[in-house]
């Protein structure tokens, strides 16, 4: 229980336990599949460094790095690999600073780190009930309401702005705040209201006419955007996943940007063993999570796709721990935290079926539900 109140916040007792089942059926993982998530966390487990965090400075990459062993079942000193999240949270939680926000690099980056961050400390707490995530936890997730913006929008920067910059950072702190609703904390309505208001503007239809009260404007084909003008297969899955997650389960959104992810997954074509991940790592991390909470025929249709590419993307280099078992990112972070980037969310999409995540055995929370404009 956190020791200190925050208006936005309240405590419950409830913690959720893992309890992993593949209710979709054994068609979901194979034994490549299975076999490729293992090379990929030894590949994480044999290059993490001493101080927990791959050699990078981003709480957030570091945090995903945490997220792919745990969404394996491995829990901070449990399990084959407890040693290695263990290491990656305490790096993190000890990297906190004292306002809350989880970013000790460039403060351009701070709502991205926080916000990835956040979330994976949310999941840990739900799989742990460790008091020490929920102290940190709490500063941060009071301080994702106190730099939300006006708009309901957040800026790259942890500072409360009239506009929040793009749905790319909405998305963030929208999975942060769920994971902390799904691992026993509660959220005020006014922030998540706000937050989904501000979401819905990033939707285009093709004809770029706004009046969605017109059943005409709503036949239209439209998905979501980075900015209102930059439609791209991230911000179609960001969009479902911020809807999904605010508890707006059947918005008319979400079948028009399923539509969009449905058609980037038919047309790509994966190249063997070049270690480039699908779609890039952040792509790749929001559409596996949009389709899977959609569920029904897009998740059977479209997660056996990405599942195969990344098999057949995955560096191969047997008996070499450095060169063997990695995706990157080559989109957005290059190097190597382009490594521990994209093994990560490799490693994260392999594993969603062994639902060990709380964040994956959520179920609808009803009293999210019209806490926005149902425009």
């Amino acid at each position: 229980m956190l020791k200190f109140v925050v208006t936005v916040l309240l405590i419950s007792a409830l913690v959720v336990q893992p309890s992993p089942a593949r209710a979709e059926g054994d068609w979901e993982i194979t034994a490549e599949s299975e076999a490729a998530l293992d090379r990929g966390l030894v590949w994480l487990a044999a290059n993490q460094g001493p101080q927990g965090n791959w050699g990078c400075d981003d709480l957030g990459l570091v945090s995903m790095g945490a997220l792919a062993f745990m969404s394996a079942g491995h829990t901070p000193g449990h399990g084959k690999h407890g040693a290695v999240v263990e290491k990656a949270l305490d790096y993190v939680l000890r990297n906190a600073k004292p306002s809350g926000l989880l970013n000790i690099g460039d403060p351009k980056r701070d709502m991205y780190n926080h916000g990835l961050a956040a979330f994976v400390l949310g999941q840990a707490y739900g799989m742990t009930d460790d008091q020490r995530i929920s102290q940190v936890l709490g500063r941060a997730l009071a301080l994702i309401a106190q730099t939300q913006c006006d708009d309901g929008g957040w800026d790259y920067r942890a500072q409360r702005q009239p506009r929040g910059h793009d749905l790319s950072l909405a998305v963030m702190q929208a999975k942060a705040l769920r994971s902390a609703m799904d691992s026993g904390l509660e959220v005020s309505p006014v922030v998540t209201s706000l937050a989904l208001k501000s979401v819905r503007q990033y939707y285009r239809a093709q004809s770029g006419r706004k009046n969605f009260d017109d059943p005409t404007v709503r036949a239209e084909a439209g998905q979501f955007t980075y900015d209102g003008n930059s439609p791209t297969l991230a911000m179609a899955a960001c969009g479902v996943v911020c809807l999904q997650e605010f508890g707006e389960y059947d918005d008319w959104r979400i079948e028009k940007n399923i539509n969009v992810i449905k058609a980037n997954v038919e047309r790509f074509n994966a190249e063997k063993h070049n270690g480039r991940i699908p779609f890039g790592a952040y792509s790749l991390y929001y559409t596996g999570q949009a389709i899977y909470q959609v569920g029904g025929k897009p998740w059977q249709e479209c997660y056996p796709r990405l599942r195969d590419a990344l098999v057949t993307t995955q560096a191969l280099a047997p008996g070499d721990p450095v060169q063997d078992g990695w995706w990157e990112d080559a989109v957005h972070v290059s190097g190597p935290p382009g490594r521990l980037y994209g093994t990560a969310v490799g490693c994260f999409i392999l594993a969603i079926p062994n639902r060990y995540l709380p964040i994956l055995q959520e179920g609808r929370i009803d009293s999210l539900k019209g806490s926005g404009q149902a425009n």
